[in-house]
């Protein structure tokens, strides 16, 4: 009788474990899909876009994700980014943000990259011009001009330009899969209206050379033209000679020479002469 009572006991104490325990799955459950349907449609990259890219059907997705954990200008609808053109690069998984897209209507490709205000000016290069395919997209250069200037008996080397972003290197946007650089004839800059006239007369007036830069180094530095003379010790510019000034000369008056005299004799009557000094002032007393 009594291993009867013990075994209906522990029957019933297991039935209300399997109870308690259901119980609490389907409450945190319930939780768990009260929670997912809390969440707000959120349009993220699909695959990897890359720069100058316009934005598919195939390139984005949804996901609903809570709201207190999203950046601010967050997309929630396919039509609000599908045309657009992407100007920083999206990696799979990252939410499409306005900042990493073209304005709307704004294209995709290289004028989508293109601020208000700023022009893309391309420049042929070689493998030492372009710091042998070191300089693409996404970096920044220094512009350097090697000339010899008008009325200037050496050529000279000057900064032209400081801190130019560089958007495309030949017909790439991108570097390749690898981030290899890639040597290419062309590069184009992105320049203000006032830097690209000086970017164009500098590349017809003499060499160009682009100089590699940090890119968090910003700084604008005051550099002076570089000459020929100044490459080898020991040899110091020529010092300008300056030639004496001529003295002044005085004037010096010649005294005027003495007035001529002549004698000039007087007759009257049989009386004997009267012998007068004359000159050209004019005839004096007689003697």
């Amino acid at each position: 009788m009594n291993r009867t009572r013990l075994l209906m006991i522990g029957a019933l104490a297991l039935a209300l474990g399997v109870f308690a325990s259901l119980f609490v799955y389907k409450n945190l459950q319930g939780r768990a899909g009260a929670t997912a349907e809390a969440g707000s449609d959120v349009i993220v990259a699909a695959n990897d876009i890359q720069v100058g890219a316009r934005i598919e059907e195939h390139d984005v997705r949804i996901a609903k994700l809570p709201p207190s954990g999203l950046p601010g200008g967050i997309y929630s609808k396919r039509s609000q980014v599908l045309g657009r053109g992407v100007v920083i690069p999206i990696a799979k998984g990252e939410f499409i943000l306005p900042s990493k897209l073209a304005a709307e209507n704004a294209g995709s490709g290289l004028p989508s990259l293109i601020p208000p205000g700023m022009r893309a000016v391309s420049v042929r290069v070689n493998d030492i011009v372009s710091v042998a395919g070191f300089v693409g997209p996404g970096t920044r250069v220094d512009v350097l001009l090697t000339g010899t200037p008008a009325g200037a008996a050496e050529s000279q080397t000057t900064t032209v330009l400081q801190n130019v972003a560089v958007i495309a290197a030949g017909h790439t946007l991108e570097r390749n899969a690898a981030g290899e650089a890639q040597n290419t004839p062309v590069i184009t800059l992105l320049v203000s209206p006032d830097d690209a006239e000086r970017l164009t007369l500098a590349s017809n007036e003499g060499r160009i050379q682009l100089s590699l830069r940090n890119p968090l180094d910003t700084r604008q530095d005051e550099v002076a033209a570089a000459g020929a003379k100044g490459l080898y010790k020991g040899i110091s510019a020529p010092v300008a000679v300056v030639a004496p000034r001529p003295r002044p000369v005085k004037k010096t008056v010649a005294p005027l020479p003495p007035p001529s005299t002549f004698n000039v004799e007087v007759y009257q009557g049989d009386k004997k002469p009267d012998v007068v000094k004359c000159s050209e002032q004019g005839c004096g007393d007689s003697k």
